[in-house]
């Protein structure tokens, strides 16, 4: 998972590099899950990469997206390997390597570097893992702000993680509705209403690369943001914590933001159509902590 930077100097070079990653999506995508670029046809002062979690889509930071677009940013959703298909129970997702997670990250900020003299990057869940990996790796990023990583989840106690990440990669792949009793409906028209426990352990992985990797060295990013949520019952925010509190250790300008408890915001705080949501507080937050 080394990274592999190939920044676009220029907003003609960064055009270039989306429309062949555009042209390359593979077939059978739902077309409202395609990559988005909003861009005021030119290089702009700020750029901003939007990540969105595992077996979601471009449309969970859509409205997020233009509200940042309309304070002058060139916004970039990029749809992540494997997902964003018609078919919604696809076992495609089932096959996702870290890797991919990696290069992934590594050409949205080649893109990015084409579109805005500062670049911020912004991920939750599987988002928030990619966005701290890129943090970590990528010196073109001037601000990442990483929003409930799942580094590990709160089923799993903390130390259980890797020997949990190591066993369920060594038995068949088995695929388990996010929701039981709805399943399918239990979810917008442009999520997988279920996830893969070997795509899960290539999120652990890479979330270990990022862990190892924050207690030897500082992260390449100039400024980074953790957004904590006290009221989600999917991500182990202590996980979290600790790679945050590495990386302040080797002089990181880090800092943390947590919503308040009493919100009982829901594991996913972007998407409008989660029930429980609150846009109203969470978007303007955002917004404003991107600013500073």
């Amino acid at each position: 998972m080394q990274t592999h930077p190939q920044p676009a100097d220029n907003y003609e070079k960064a055009l270039g590099l989306f429309e062949n990653l555009s042209s390359n999506e593979p077939q059978g995508m739902n077309p409202s899950c395609r990559s988005r670029l909003l861009t005021h046809g030119k290089k702009t002062g700020k750029a901003i990469i939007l990540v969105h979690g595992y077996t979601s889509a471009p449309p969970q930071f859509l409205e997020l997206g233009r509200m940042f677009f309309e304070k002058g940013y060139n916004v970039l959703i990029v749809t992540l390997p494997r997902h964003g298909l018609a078919e919604r129970m696809t076992r495609e997702h089932g096959r996702l390597k870290a890797e991919e997670l990696a290069a992934y990250a590594d050409r949205t900020v080649d893109i990015a570097s084409g579109l805005g003299s500062h670049i911020t990057i912004m991920g939750l869940s599987m988002g928030g893992v990619i966005t701290s990996w890129a943090a970590q790796q990528r010196k073109e990023i001037d601000l990442a702000v990483i929003i409930s990583p799942a580094f590990g989840f709160r089923k799993i106690p903390a130390p259980l993680t890797w020997p949990a990440m190591v066993f369920y990669r060594l038995l068949p792949d088995a695929f388990e509705w996010w929701d039981p009793e709805l399943k399918e409906n239990g979810m917008s028209p442009w999520e997988y209403p279920k996830y893969s426990r070997h795509a899960l352990t290539e999120l652990l992985n890479i979330g270990f690369v990022v862990r190892d990797e924050a207690r030897k060295a500082p992260p390449a990013a100039k400024k980074i943001l953790l957004v904590l949520n006290p009221s989600d019952d999917m991500v182990n925010n202590d996980m979290a914590e600790e790679v945050a509190a590495n990386w302040e250790k080797r002089g990181a300008d880090i800092s943390t933001f947590t919503f308040d408890a009493s919100l009982k915001l829901p594991h996913d705080l972007i998407s409008p159509e989660q029930v429980g949501q609150r846009t109203d507080i969470v978007y303007p937050r955002l917004l404003e902590l991107s600013g500073k």
